[in-house]
């Protein structure tokens, strides 16, 4: 059958061929040929036409698959007219110096050839999409939600174009709306721009459309909201394309679509990264992540097989995780040379046999506790897991000339009244004093931010479960505040920091303004298609241990600067040497492994004056 369609295709060129060269003499002569033109015709066919066609298989024209032909193909055959045009004069020139014919002819001939040619393809293209179950009869079965498109930019056209391609996805576009009063009316692809955005409930009605899909990438915090509102007045199903932080391959895709989330009404700009440096630091290298598993470190082993690592180290105590991001890393990133450590960075054994065996190049430290209330009840584990598992972690980077070892932190650490930020803080310390060993080539570097949305300890999937039950929604404080950032800004702004530290700096990501918890409860209440307190009550329960009403990113003094990236700032300096560290750090370990949790607290005192321990019970206590 191959081979039928390219002999169909081939007859069909060559009579085309022949038609323009007559033509273009018809036109010419305004359709008056006489004997001497005739004459000159029979002359130049014979090898105008196979030379045409030998042009037209060399370049490809007959390698398409024309029911899907594009701007590409376009493209080509253009190309390929014009070279056939230019060596069909350049023959006729050679042999006759266009004594007794006419130059015009031959820039016509080469005009209509790309018209001929050009118009079959797509005319094939238009017959399959106009009859779709001519050639797959399931297609016509499939049944179409209607489908409104809020935003009428480039996305949208990237969808529509999809949906009209493929004839089996199950959506009907009945048209757009925008606010942009030049875009209202205009058509896409024989699509109307029906109103503006804040019609959408009318439209709704008008067109019977089944679903919404909020199709503007780029749309801030204040946009996302106002569509979001607009588009549960509506009363049907609307779902949106992801951001362009998520969208990191740029490619808009139906198979993009997905739920309204709340990190879409976070609305937060799309991360610049230098590509070029962080490249020059992953590319072809040996990276270890540890709690490769979690959240923050499966989003850091996806963003950095976009920089094609040499091999990829995922270390993390959690067996389900570790699988779970192997499975990922193999099976839908088609990246084989990794190594899956199922250990803790306790192990100094186990960490000095795998830095012995692989040399990793590079070490993203993200395995920490995080939990707040957690660690405060269990603080001689925070002390292990945060304070001594990253301490052996380093000595072993250094042991083994890492190049670069990157601390994943958090702006609990600043001013930090309970054990999980202080043990984070102390981390930092230690971090810092490991670049004032001497003949120590390992750059240390730290990335300080706030909450994550969808990691581990963050709310969100709380809240979310609660609204599934019914509620009530349990918050804190009605004005405790937060910083959120997705995961995959967190993960890509820790990669760029990655690239621009020189050692010794703790970055800090730009996290925009504080959200209210409270209001976060209402948000997320609403785009459930609830209505907060009418159907589901928000309970509010106070603070828990070791809680902060409003965490922050700096403290004041620490002499943060900006840097070259938008969103990263940097705190330099040096703290206290790992000598004066090694007394304190003694008596905190003795004191964590009697679970003493006042011996704990104290002693994380004199350390961190900063730290304000609270008067918490532990399990023990």
């Amino acid at each position: 059958m191959r081979k039928l369609n390219f002999w169909i295709v081939l007859g069909a060129d060559i009579l085309l061929l022949a038609a323009a060269h007559l033509l273009a003499y018809g036109i010419r002569f305004e359709f008056v040929i006489g004997p001497r033109e005739w004459a000159n015709i029979w002359a130049v066919l014979p090898w105008l036409l196979p030379t045409k066609i030998a042009i037209f298989y060399f370049l490809g024209l007959y390698r398409g698959m024309w029911r899907y032909t594009g701007v590409t193909d376009l493209l080509n055959i253009s190309r390929a007219s014009i070279a056939t045009g230019l060596v069909v004069i350049g023959g006729v020139l050679l042999v006759t110096r266009f004594e007794g014919f006419s130059r015009s002819v031959f820039v016509l001939d080469t005009i209509l050839t790309f018209l001929f040619i050009a118009g079959v393809r797509f005319s094939l293209r238009l017959f399959y999409q106009a009859l779709p179950g001519f050639r797959d009869p399931d297609t016509t079965a499939v049944h179409r939600k209607r489908l409104l498109l809020v935003g009428a930019g480039d996305a949208a056209e990237k969808i529509v174009r999809e949906v009209m391609d493929n004839r089996a996805l199950p959506y009907q576009i009945v048209g757009f709306l925008d606010d942009k009063p030049a875009k209202i009316g205009q058509q896409i692809h024989g699509f109307p721009v029906l109103g503006p955005i804040a019609d959408v409930r009318g439209q709704v009605w008008r067109t019977k459309a089944q679903e919404i899909l909020i199709a503007i990438p780029t749309a801030n915090r204040d946009q996302m909201s106002r569509i979001v509102d607009f588009c549960q007045s509506a009363g049907v199903p609307f779902k949106t394309l992801p951001g362009l932080g998520e969208l990191i391959s740029d490619k808009v895709s139906i198979k993009a679509i997905r739920d309204v989330s709340y990190k879409d009404l976070l609305g937060r700009k799309p991360v610049r990264l230098e590509l070029a440096k962080i490249g020059d630091v992953l590319a072809g290298r040996t990276v270890l992540v540890t709690g490769a598993g979690g959240s923050i470190g499966s989003e850091l082993c996806r963003q950095i097989l976009r920089f094609n690592p040499g091999r990829l180290i995922l270390f993390d105590a959690g067996e389900e995780n570790l699988y779970r991001i192997e499975m990922e890393v193999l099976h839908e990133k088609g990246f084989s040379d990794y190594v899956t450590v199922l250990g803790k960075v306790q192990d100094r054994e186990l960490l000095t046999h795998v830095f012995e065996y692989y040399r990793p190049e590079v070490v993203f430290h993200a395995a920490a506790y995080k939990h707040v209330p957690l660690v405060e009840a269990n603080p001689w584990e925070g002390v292990y897991n945060n304070i001594f598992a990253s301490k052996r972690l380093m000595e072993v980077s250094v042991e083994y000339g890492v190049d670069r070892f990157i601390l994943v932190s958090t702006d609990k650490a600043v001013r930090p009244p309970n054990v999980m930020g202080a043990s984070k803080r102390l981390t930092e310390i230690i971090m810092q004093a490991h670049c004032d060993q001497p003949g120590v080539s390992t750059r240390f570097m730290a990335v300080r931010f706030g909450n994550v949305l969808g990691s581990s300890g963050s709310v969100i999937p709380l809240f979310k479960r609660q609204i599934e039950m019914g509620g009530p929604v349990t918050v804190t404080h009605p004005e405790m505040t937060r910083y959120f950032m997705s995961i995959e800004e967190a993960s890509q702004l820790i990669l760029q920091a990655a690239a621009m530290g020189e050692g010794g700096e703790i970055f800090i990501l730009e996290m925009g303004t504080p959200v209210r918890i409270g209001q976060m409860a209402h948000d997320l209440i609403r785009l459930c298609g609830k209505e907060p307190e009418a159907e589901i009550e928000i309970k509010y329960i106070g603070l828990r241990p070791g809680e902060k009403m409003h965490e922050e990113l700096i403290t004041e003094g620490e002499g943060i600067v900006a840097t070259e990236h938008e969103k990263i700032m940097v705190l330099r300096g040096r703290g206290a040497s790992l000598a004066d560290l090694r007394e304190p750090l003694d008596r905190l370990k003795e004191c964590a492994s009697r679970h003493d949790a006042a011996g704990i607290k104290a002693e994380l005192k004199k350390v961190i004056p900063e730290y304000t321990p609270r008067d918490t019970a532990s399990i023990l206590s």
